[in-house]
């Protein structure tokens, strides 16, 4: 098999045997890279020059070390999204106040991952901010579906799931606030995972501060097959000594779960967002190919998923321990009037996308009884899916609404995400996996979510999800079918 379509494990296993070198995978992937990033406009810094060289350094290591002394991912080539940081690369988060930033050092999640043999290629776009569905700044502008360049990637770790959908990385590093890292796959048909809270460090992330903030963030891995997800998140799991939301947590084995014993609880909608027909038959695809391998399929109904959306944002609001419009300002002078004036005036170096996220998080954050009552709703409903779950259950749920939505579509579906922002906050784990296809050839999703510390139940049931209904499809980027877009934009059909 062609190493663009191979895993992350299965690519390290070759280099070490030396059926390749660690150079020869790395070109291949620039080349492909090289190949798809001008449609697509997913990475945008690249290290190339670095990644050959350290490629050598691998081959050279290879050839004069014992196999067992050698890292497990020695070779193997990945993408980090901007917002975490590499050192000497951009390191903006996507906003224009920090057009010029560039990372000190590696976060520890990104050292964690060089330290075990791999090879960063790039950057991944992001939103300026973080906090959206789509893939733009005004630094590095949009980035494309590679499935239909007219449709969003998803946001915020869009610029990851691109490029792994197209076969630039076996892998990207993203991270997951409110469904940064599940939204994206689900857009592009890669498989990825969000983390139980407080398991990967976020030192060197742009992230939001707070000590509970910290655990609803989460860096996780975008990936082309199942299997590679549960080493990646070892690897960069447990404590660093300067995150203070990270646990020391014994994580699970997905090969130790036995499908038969599963039980998921299917919801193919929560009272909120409405539901495509095609990501809905998606959802009842991965129950069935679930239940074929024994797994007992059960109907999810919970008030909480309706108030998804309030509860994630007030626990956020909770955890933070400074507003949006700090995020946003970067230290700099800031005013949502002001920044409006300019941005109706076009001369505004904050998205549209962004300024109304942050209004309408510092106006919950004025509201403290409503706050309030919506942290203990929150509290309520971990308690309560957690003692639904039991000690062999997962939920089974769409990932997003609707597929691949062209691009400023999102501004129209303000609780698109609700599907998976409650996880976060919740902090229960949640892992993505393809579910096959929409009648226009788009892929469609589905998210198994566990009890926090239960990654390897959600992987496990995932794996079986790829197993039965095929997984990540590589695909050459396609130009935006302008027909659609344009029948999108004027009716929002999907």
């Amino acid at each position: 098999m062609d190493l663009l379509d191979v895993g992350v494990c299965e690519i390290a296993k070759r280099i070490r045997s030396r059926e390749v070198s660690a150079v020869e995978v790395v070109d291949a992937h620039i080349a492909r890279i090289e190949a798809v990033n001008p449609a697509i406009n997913a990475m945008i810094a690249t290290r190339f020059d670095a990644a050959r060289t350290e490629a050598v350094a691998a081959d050279q290591r290879i050839g004069s070390e014992a196999p067992d002394d050698l890292p497990d991912l020695i070779g193997v080539p990945c993408s980090v999204k901007e917002f975490v940081g590499v050192q000497g690369m951009p390191h903006t988060a996507g906003l224009s106040r920090q057009r010029n930033k560039v990372a000190t050092e590696d976060a520890t999640a990104v050292a964690r991952l060089r330290a075990a043999g791999c090879i960063v290629l790039g950057m991944g776009n992001v939103p300026d901010g973080g906090i959206w569905m789509e893939t733009y700044n005004p630094i590095y502008g949009w980035t494309n579906n590679p499935w239909d360049s007219a449709r969003t990637p998803g946001g915020s770790s869009g610029g990851e799931a691109a490029i792994v959908s197209a076969g630039g990385v076996p892998f990207g590093l993203g991270a997951d606030i409110g469904g940064s890292i599940r939204i994206p796959s689900a857009c592009c048909g890669t498989v990825g995972h969000k983390p139980t809270g407080g398991t990967i460090p976020n030192t060197g992330v742009h992230a939001p501060s707070g000590a509970l903030c910290g655990r609803y963030h989460t860096v996780g891995p975008i990936a082309r097959r199942v299997a590679d997800l549960m080493p990646l998140v070892k690897i960069m799991a447990g404590p660093d000594g300067r995150c203070p939301s990270t646990d020391a947590r014994l994580l699970g084995d997905p090969s130790t779960v036995r499908i038969e014993d599963l039980v998921v609880h299917v919801a193919d909608g929560n009272g909120r967002a409405w539901v495509s027909s095609d990501v809905k038959a998606g959802v009842w695809r991965a129950a069935k190919a679930l239940e074929e391998r024994g797994a007992q399929i059960r109907p999810l109904r919970s008030p909480h998923l309706t108030a998804a959306f309030e509860i994630w944002a007030a626990m956020l609001a909770d955890g933070n321990d400074e507003s949006y419009a700090e995020v946003l300002a970067c230290g700099q002078p800031f005013s949502y009037p002001a920044e409006l004036a300019k941005m109706l005036m076009r001369r505004g170096d904050i998205s549209s996308p962004a300024l109304v996220i942050g209004m309408l998080a510092d106006l919950l954050d004025k509201l403290p009884g409503q706050q309030d009552a919506l942290v203990q709703q929150g509290l309520t409903a971990r308690a309560e899916l957690e003692q639904i779950m039991g000690d062999d259950g997962v939920l089974l749920t769409p990932t997003f609404p609707v597929t691949a939505p062209v691009h400023r579509e999102l501004l129209l579906r303000p609780f698109a995400a609700t599907f998976v922002q409650l996880f976060n906050v919740l902090e229960f784990p949640a892992t993505v996996v393809p579910s096959g296809f929409d009648h226009r050839g788009l892929p469609t999703s589905v998210q198994l979510v566990g009890r926090r510390g239960d990654d390897h139940r959600t992987i496990a049931a995932a794996a079986a999800v790829e197993d039965g209904l095929g997984g990540w499809t590589r695909i050459d980027p396609r130009p935006g079918r302008l027909r659609d877009a344009i029948k999108q934009r004027l009716w929002g059909t999907s």
